[in-house]
C-alpha cells in the first residue's frame, strides 16, 4: 500500500505539470488536471472509493489528456489501497493492454504481483494466490531485471517461494504422521528439489531419511510375512 501511495504522489507532481503545458486551470474544476487533483486529494485522505471514481472520470471525460494515463494508474492504486485486489488487478491489466510500451510497466507489473501476494493464505491453506504471485514477479524480473521494482519483486518472490516450500513440507509431514511414508517422501523430495536454501534444508533432509527408513522397514516386514 505504501508503494502505491509513494508512486501516486510522485506521479501527480509530473503529470499535472504535463497537463498544464497545454491547459491553464482558468475554468475551475472543468479541467483534467483539476479533476485529477481532486482524485489525488481524496486518495491522500484515504477516501479510496471516491478517488477511484474521480480518476475514472478523468479517463472517461478527458481520454486524450496527458492526465488520463496517470488517472488510469490512480484507479488501480485506489483499488489496491482499498484492498480490493481483484479490481486493482483488472485495472492494472487494462493498463498493460492499452499501454504496452509505457515506462510505468515495471511498477504496474509489480503491483499485479502484490495483488496476489496480499491474498496469499497460511501454509495449511490453498496456495493458488501464492503461485500466481510467483508467476507475476518472475515475469517482471525477467522483462525488467534492472528496474527498482524488480528488486522489490525479488524479495517478495523469495517470501512466496518459502511459503510454497513450507506448504509442501506441511503436507509431507501430515502424510508422515499418518504413516503414508511414500506420499510423504514425494513431498519432502519436492521441497528439496524446488525450495532449497530457504531455511528448510536441514529438517527436509531429516524427514527424507526417516521416510526412507520407514519405507525400508515396511518392505522388510512384507518380505518376512511372505516367508
Amino acid at each position: 500500500m505504501k508503494l502505491a501511495k509513494i508512486f501516486l504522489t510522485i506521479v501527480v507532481m509530473f503529470s499535472l505539470t504535463g497537463c498544464l503545458w497545454w491547459d491553464t486551470p482558468t475554468s475551475g474544476t472543468r479541467t483534467p488536471e483539476a479533476l485529477y487533483m481532486r482524485g489525488q486529494e481524496a486518495y491522500q485522505k484515504g477516501d479510496y472509493e471516491d478517488a477511484a471514481e474521480i480518476f475514472q472520470r478523468v479517463t472517461e471525460e478527458y481520454p486524450l489528456s496527458e492526465c488520463a494515463i496517470f488517472a488510469e494508474l490512480g484507479v488501480g492504486d485506489s483499488y489496491f489501497s482499498d484492498k480490493d485486489y481483484m479490481s486493482a488487478e483488472a485495472s492494472y491489466l487494462d493498463f498493460m493492454e492499452f499501454h504496452p510500451t509505457s515506462k510505468n510497466l515495471p511498477y504496474v507489473m509489480c503491483q499485479i504481483g502484490l495483488c496476489h501476494y496480499e491474498q496469499t493464505l497460511e501454509i495449511d491453506r490453498d496456495q493458488t494466490e501464492t503461485r500466481m504471485a510467483v508467476t507475476s514477479f518472475e515475469k517482471l524480473i525477467s522483462r525488467f531485471p534492472s528496474s527498482k521494482f524488480s528488486f522489490l519483486a525479488e524479495k517478495k518472490l523469495r517470501e512466496c517461494m518459502k511459503k510454497l516450500g513450507e506448504h509442501e513440507f506441511y503436507v509431507g509431514q501430515f502424510y508422515f504422521n499418518i504413516g503414508q511414508y511414500r506420499a510423504a517422501l514425494g513431498r519432502f523430495e519436492t521441497v528439496e528439489a524446488r525450495y532449497s536454501e530457504l531455511g528448510m534444508d536441514y529438517k527436509t533432509a531429516y524427514y527424507i531419511r526417516e521416510a526412507e527408513i520407514r519405507l525400508a522397514e515396511e518392505e522388510e516386514k512384507k518380505i518376512e510375512e511372505a516367508d
